[in-house]
């Protein structure tokens, strides 16, 4: 359990190289934004990675598709992992482009037998090739498909039983899935295999009254806190990532927002269980 993280942003780069924030146990790296092999992004991340964990969560595998992997991609991020040695790597259950075009949005899958079979093969692969158990997140869905056979859930616990994949439960996508498609966000954290969350998400949204959007660009809200804390309760000490990608604040604005998942977890795990303290390594 790596205790509590956030997304690395640009925006922030000179703001963590200079102060090297100790109430911060690990970053999250969107990792088509390090690719490259030279340039500021690698930069920053080799000095970040000297002293905290990281991890990289990508938005390429586009396992909901019938087309083959991107071998190119793949092999660009076996060389970024071997460079940096993450965590774990992460990505999304859903599916990103079709004859060569890039949606640049994360698009839903039917949940049926054929899917999943699909997108376990796809899993598999990837697993294979890069030589690391891949972490998959649960999408924010705002359609839902008259052939689903299954619900989200039970596909996710399914396809970690037949890769041995890890899931990142996103709290925010959980509760921003329910209220559009109309299921109970508590029940669908029952429903997944405990032994298989390797991560939460929390972020924020954007609610239009009849439907939410996940847009990050607002602060945690009061439902998605309960459900974290729910979530908690039933998964115990989990490593937490808070997520901003518009509107921005400054650094110590989501430092305070991570310390309260750092309160609620440890409230919901209780005296006889308890969380990483804060990141006490070496700073420079």
């Amino acid at each position: 359990m790596l205790g509590f993280g956030l997304g690395l942003r640009s925006v922030h780069y000179d703001y963590v190289l200079t102060h090297w924030p100790t109430r911060v146990d690990w970053f999250e790296l969107i990792t088509e934004n390090y690719l490259a092999p030279g340039g500021k992004p690698r930069d920053v991340l080799r000095r970040i990675r000297e002293h905290y964990p990281v991890v990289l969560h990508g938005l390429s595998f586009n396992v909901g598709t019938s087309e083959p992997l991107d071998m190119d991609y793949l092999a660009q991020l076996k060389q970024l992992v071997r460079e940096v040695q993450p965590e774990w790597v992460s990505d999304h259950l859903c599916w990103t482009g079709l004859n060569g075009f890039t949606s640049h949005d994360l698009l839903p899958i039917s949940y049926t037998a054929d899917n999943l079979q699909g997108v376990a093969a796809k899993v598999s692969q990837i697993q294979d090739y890069l030589q690391h158990k891949i972490v998959l997140e649960n999408p924010s869905v705002y359609v839902g498909f008259r052939s689903d056979t299954m619900g989200e859930a039970e596909f996710i616990n399914a396809l970690v039983r037949a890769t041995g994949c890890e899931i990142l439960l996103d709290v925010n996508n959980v509760f921003v899935s329910g209220f559009n498609l109309g299921f109970d966000p508590y029940a669908y954290v029952d429903t997944l295999n405990p032994a298989a969350i390797r991560q939460f998400h929390l972020a924020g949204h954007t609610h239009n009254t009849t439907h939410i959007i996940d847009t990050h660009d607002h602060p945690v809200c009061d439902e998605v806190w309960a459900l974290y804390e729910y979530a908690c309760r039933r998964f115990g000490p989990v490593a937490t990532l808070l997520e901003r990608d518009d509107h921005i604040p400054e650094f110590p604005e989501l430092l305070a927002e991570l310390e309260q998942a750092r309160r609620l977890q440890e409230l919901a795990l209780g005296p006889r269980q308890s969380t990483l303290p804060a990141n006490a390594g070496a700073r420079p």
